[in-house]
Order: structure tokens, then sequence, then C-alpha cells
């Protein structure tokens, strides 16, 4: 009987493989029995939330937590609306920003419908395609040997394509992307948006937004005005480092954020991360230090492992990803036995790459001094 229920799922989920996350701490802890362990797997905030952050929630343990949250998210929705100068109606919340991805996918995608992405994209699109038994129409990737983005999206091979694809619905687009820490520019990324016909949903996922360069950044906030079928995703998980209580949300047409509120569960942020988001939107200051941290550590990294003839992807976000030319298992492998927790990249068909996020200093020097001792 369990397999007539198993064989019986959608064809969709049937082809799916579960997500993956970083390793945690603790069973890295469990498993060798490593004390002093470094997490870089996760593209987490080293610094963690704003001190602001753990003051709004220790005030909120007087909150009443056998009561439901605030289902509509009113106050930090106007929060956000102010941060971004947009009203409150064209905001969605989510719990992380994943959660407004699997919105879309439940709204726009179906049997006889495609997503496009990009290849070596963000693993979570094929997941919410797949689940809605949409077909997955996957765009070649810049190829190894791109003088400037390897492996970086390829926008004007999204607009070909799309042309030949009537029955896309919608597109992701990660600027910067994960896993690959590549970028698009403002332009490339506009004349994409005046190609795509109206009835496609486009959704530009931000999440490392705040760590690209000033210069290299998009103003995605004034495209919202002119084209209405664009959706913006942002998190509280990375910069604002509050990724365990899990907030993010969506900028979109009010036409757009209604549908996407149809699907949203009514308390899909629990009392303490509407709390949390509110507070670390206010410390605009330690965004500015995270960032600052982030900024120097990748150019040093990115430094030293080039030192040690290694190939590091360009990145504009806070992590790197390393090809050594070679299976990287062994190499991971090698790091976890020091105690140090990267990201392998096998899943994303990128086996001689690992992703290494940027941590503090003394984290990162753990790191290298660690991969020199695996390397030899």
């Amino acid at each position: 009987m369990t397999d007539a229920l198993y064989r019986n799922a959608l064809p969709g989920v049937l082809s799916l493989h579960a997500y993956t996350p970083g390793m945690p701490i603790d069973e890295l802890q469990r498993r060798l029995g490593i004390a002093d362990v470094v997490k870089l797997a996760s593209n987490e905030n080293p610094l963690g939330p704003s001190p602001k952050v753990g003051v709004a929630l220790a005030e909120a343990a007087r909150l009443n937590l056998g009561l439901y949250p605030d289902g509509s998210g009113y106050k930090l929705k106007a929060k956000i609306a102010a941060y971004h100068g947009i009203t409150p109606d064209r905001i969605t919340l989510g719990n992380g920003s994943n959660d407004i991805l699997e919105f879309l996918a439940r709204i726009y995608a179906g049997p006889g419908r495609a997503v496009m992405f990009s290849d070596y994209a963000f693993a979570v699109y094929p997941l919410a395609t797949m689940a809605q038994n949409a077909e997955a129409v996957v765009v070649p990737a810049y190829p190894a040997d791109h003088p400037t983005m390897p492996y970086g999206h390829d926008l004007e091979a999204f607009t070909r394509i799309l042309k030949t694809r009537s029955d896309v619905s919608l597109v992701f687009i990660a600027n910067p992307n994960n896993p690959t820490g590549t970028w698009n520019t403002p332009q490339e990324i506009e004349a994409f948006l005046d190609s795509v016909p109206p009835h496609v949903v486009v959704a530009l996922d931000e999440a490392y937004f705040d760590y690209q360069d000033v210069a290299l950044r998009s103003n995605a906030r004034v495209w919202l005005d002119r084209y209405p079928n664009l959706l913006v995703c942002r998190t509280f998980s990375k910069v604002y480092g509050i990724a365990g209580l899990r907030a993010g949300y969506a900028l979109s047409d009010a036409k757009v954020a209604d549908l996407l509120n149809r699907v949203r569960q009514p308390f899909n942020n629990n009392s303490l991360a509407l709390v949390a988001a509110e507070a670390a939107l206010d410390d605009q200051e330690h965004v500015r230090q995270s960032v600052e941290l982030n900024s120097r550590e990748r150019v040093r990294v990115g430094a030293e492992l080039g030192k040690l003839g290694l190939r590091v992807l360009p990145s504009q976000a806070n992590f790197l990803t390393v090809d050594f030319g070679r299976d990287a298992a062994p190499i991971h492998q090698g790091l976890l036995e020091r105690g140090v927790i990267v990201r392998p990249m096998g899943s994303y068909g990128m086996p001689t790459f690992l992703r290494v996020s940027m941590g503090t200093e003394r984290e990162d020097d753990r790191f290298l001094n660690s991969l020199r001792e695996v390397l030899g």
C-alpha cells in the first residue's frame, strides 16, 4: 500500500530530489566530535542580526504567544513601504523569500505551462516548478570560458527562447545569482524586461542585492512602475542576519500582490519574525557594517584563493564559488574533518566547485589555512 501511495503522487513531485541545505554545526559536531566548527556553507551574515533585533525580541517575550500573529503584517509592511517609497498594497510578506517563489509557482505554473530560469541558478526554482507539474525551461548559462561572466545568466538567450515559447508564464532571474555569485547589469535586465510579453511574470530575486557594489546595483523600484509584470523579491535572511526566523517580502503591482495574498497562508510570519524584521530594517548602520566586512573579505579571500592557483567565479554576493579543476568532494570532506563547513556544488551540476560564504576575518583565515592543509 505504501508503494501505491508513493506512485500516486504527482509526476512532477516524483521527479524531484529534496533540497539539501548546508550542514548545520551540530551535525558536524555529532558526526566527527569536533567542538570548534566554522560554518561557511549557507551564506549567513557572520555578524548575525542587529543588536536592535535582540532588544526587540527581548521586549517581544512579553507578547502573548498564545495569540496568532498579525496576519496582515501591518507594522512591517508600513516600514517596508516607507523604506522603498511604495504603497503597502504592493507588498507581500513571506516566510523567507522562498515563500514568495512558491506562491508565484502556485499562481502561474501548472500543467501545460512553463517556467524559465537559468542553468546553475537557485535550486528552489526547479523545485517550485516541478511541484506544480509545469515544464522547466532551463536556459543555458554563459559558458565556462566566458571572458567576464562564466556560468552567469545569459539574458539574450532568455529573450530568444521566450520568443519561441508561448507557454512560458513565469521567469525567475537571480541577481546576484546563487550559487555562482554572478550578476547582470541594469542595462541587461532592462533590455530583457522590454522584450517580455505583458502576460509573463518576471520574478527578480534580489536576495543578495545589498552585497553588490553600489555602482552595479539595479534600481528595480523604478522598474516596478514601468513593468506591471515585474516582481522583486527581498529577504531578511542575508544581510539583515535573521535567517533563523525566516522573513522575506515581495514588491509588485497591487494586482499581483492581491493574487499572492490569496494563496499565502494567513499567518505565514510568526510574531517574533515580524518584530525582528521591523527592528532589522531600522538599523541600516548594521547593514552598512555587514556589507563593508563582506566586501573586504570577498576581495581578500578571493586573492588568497588565486594564489593557490584556484579559479574563483566573479561574485557580487556574500560568497565565492571556487573551481578546483577536479572532483571537489574529497576537498569538501577534508575541510569537514578540520571543522570547516562549506557547500559542495555537485547537486548544481558543478562537481569540481565548492561555495564558501564570507565570514569574519578569523573564520575566513580558518578556512584558508584548512584548505592549504587539504591541498597539501
